[in-house]
């Protein structure tokens, strides 16, 4: 089921890595040797870390935490 407060943490997430595979993969294509392997795994990392939250946030919508501000 597809609340519509799961729209904004799927489309920010979605933004953001598409933003991390263009702008690093910009640089991969500038850089040269060892520096080519180590900004290919980086936007991977950061992929997989923010899919992660987002999954974690929506898990939170669907047991009822909307408003996870409250909680501080």
């Amino acid at each position: 089921m597809f609340k519509r407060e799961m729209a904004a943490p799927i489309m920010i997430t979605v933004l953001t890595v598409v933003y991390y595979v263009a702008y690093f993969g910009f640089l991969i294509s500038l850089a040269e040797g060892v520096w080519k392997w180590l900004l290919g795994w980086l936007p991977v990392a950061l992929s997989v870390l923010m899919i992660w939250v987002c999954a974690e946030r929506i898990k939170e919508i669907k047991e009822g935490e909307t408003d996870d501000l409250s909680q501080y």
